[in-house]
């Protein structure tokens, strides 16, 4: 039986009551977005509190908040948090996007989001997987996870999302119609070469150009983490 909790070399991740256990793809979103200026992070659809978690070690200046629709999923992001060494730095709140956003949060310089992303498939008979999993009208269509974070973003702030590539290009069609532009993209492959798995995009405020990079997970004839990945995540990953 695999273990209910993933253990990094500065916290724990207890997980057994979320539907979305930790992955690797959430885990470079952590280690990757751009955190270097942020005073405020927000981490929309938190899950067990992975991505406020290492935003909080990457960012020691920064408050951490974090939203999540589960209320058994909120509980135990606050309770990782509370075991954490940011403990005082991070606040969890066990509210839909909406109704955190009903309550004057003010502003972001970095908003963190790996958002449901199978807007057509079959759902899952577990509801909250079907809810971590899937992007529905009641839930945070990606209409609305632009908007509202168009609407939280501080001058020059940015969001940056994980999805799969056809998602992300859904995404990035919402995102241009509320005013936020790619600026950034980091394509994830299993090896060098193999297929797109997902895209980590950051949007500004501002249109231009996109930076366009890719990281392979492992090298290519093994299953061996590449030196890329091993370098992106020794601070957080205990085997490197």
């Amino acid at each position: 039986m695999a273990n209910s909790w993933f253990q990094f070399k500065h916290f724990r991740v207890e997980q057994a009551a979320c539907a979305m256990k930790v992955c690797t793809d959430a885990c470079v979103l952590g280690a990757s977005a751009p955190l270097s200026k942020a005073k405020r992070i927000l981490d929309i659809g938190t899950g067990t509190g992975l991505l406020a978690l290492m935003a909080a070690q990457r960012a020691p200046e920064a408050t951490v908040d974090a939203v999540e629709l589960d209320s058994e999923a909120a509980a135990q992001a606050a309770a990782n948090a509370a075991a954490s060494p940011w403990a005082s730095r991070l606040q969890i709140h066990p509210l839909s996007l909406q109704q955190y956003m009903a309550t004057s949060p003010g502003y972001f310089d970095q908003i963190l989001c790996n958002p449901p992303f199978f807007r057509h498939s079959l759902h899952s008979p577990n509801a909250a997987r079907t809810t971590a999993r899937h992007t529905t009208p009641d839930t945070l269509p990606f209409s609305a996870l632009c908007a509202s974070a168009a609407a939280l973003l501080a001058p020059n702030g940015q969001l940056s999302v994980l999805l799969p590539p056809p998602e992300m290009q859904h995404l990035e069609r919402e995102a241009a119609a509320v005013g936020l532009y790619s600026s950034h993209r980091l394509t994830l492959h299993h090896r060098p070469g193999s297929k797109a798995l997902r895209h980590i995009t950051t949007f500004s405020q501002n249109p231009g150009s996109v930076v366009a990079q890719s990281l392979a997970i492992h090298q290519a004839r093994d299953e061996e983490y590449s030196v890329e990945f091993r370098e992106l995540l020794q601070d957080f990953y205990l085997a490197f």
